[in-house]
């Protein structure tokens, strides 16, 4: 376990390795005493750098929410980050690649609350309760420590996310949510498809995770609020000049370009 002034160092070299644009080397080699709860403290100084200088907390993203990712990690539960406003593109959106490191992309489900959340015990049932809008998403995952790395490594790097691509609302009671199939493809070419369900079995199970996880750490989910539920494809790489289109079939579909 690490003290405050080491949370606090780590938190301002991710900060400066995102705004150099280069990896650092990883917090767990640095500090061999680094734990999960270490990283999710790195993340709230994150948080408070970032809104200090200017930019807003909008919502939270969660990761490795499907069980072959978590094989991956050897982990049984999903982790979680934040999203800054600085981060949200619409569709169609032409994105500055040297603005990240390494850049990864996937296709998401996004929840946009229609009033606050606050665990414990949060329900699958809850979260669509206080869904105002579900909106299909693109997130681009970023590194900004050298690889591999651990579990803590990831969360401390805000869950390696980078910024989202996010397309038309709809209201949740307007479609199957763990029904919904995706199809994302790269410079014209289909590289990956998958269906909403690989998230836990629903996508609002992850925001109900999200929630509770968040009560265990003093906080809630708040009105307004975007959640990124996870992934149901494995990441595409992408670089300068890819152009990237997501097909979700009666949800519409997203384009962006990096530029």
């Amino acid at each position: 376990m690490l003290n405050e002034n080491e949370c606090r160092e780590i938190a301002q070299a991710l900060l400066s390795a995102g705004n150099n644009h280069r990896p650092i080397i990883k917090p767990s080699l640095s500090y061999p005493a680094l734990e999960i709860g270490d990283a999710y403290r790195i993340q709230d100084f994150w948080a408070e750098a970032k809104t200090a200088g200017g930019v807003r907390l909008v919502g939270h993203k969660i990761g490795l929410t499907s069980k072959v990712m978590q094989r991956t990690a050897q982990i049984d539960e999903p982790d979680y980050g934040r999203i800054f406003s600085d981060t949200v593109y619409g569709d169609g959106a032409r994105i500055d690649s040297s603005n990240f490191i390494n850049a990864r992309v996937e296709i998401e489900l996004a929840f946009i609350m229609g009033e606050d959340v606050e665990g414990p015990d949060v329900q699958l049932y809850d979260v669509l309760r206080a869904t105002e809008f579900v909106v299909p998403a693109l997130e681009i995952n970023d590194f900004r420590t050298q690889m591999p790395r651990t579990l803590a490594d990831t969360v401390a790097d805000n869950a390696a996310f980078g910024a989202v691509v996010v397309g038309s609302p709809v209201p949740p009671c307007d479609v199957n949510l763990r029904w919904v199939g995706a199809t994302l493809s790269k410079n014209g070419a289909i590289e990956e498809s998958g269906l909403s369900a690989a998230v836990m079995g629903h996508p609002a199970a992850s925001v109900a995770w999200l929630v509770n996880k968040l009560h265990s750490l003093g906080g809630k989910l708040e009105k307004g609020q975007l959640v990124l539920a996870g992934s149901f494809t494995r990441p595409v790489d992408i670089s300068a000049g890819d152009v990237i289109h997501a097909d979700y079939g009666t949800l519409g579909t997203i384009s962006m370009s990096f530029s």
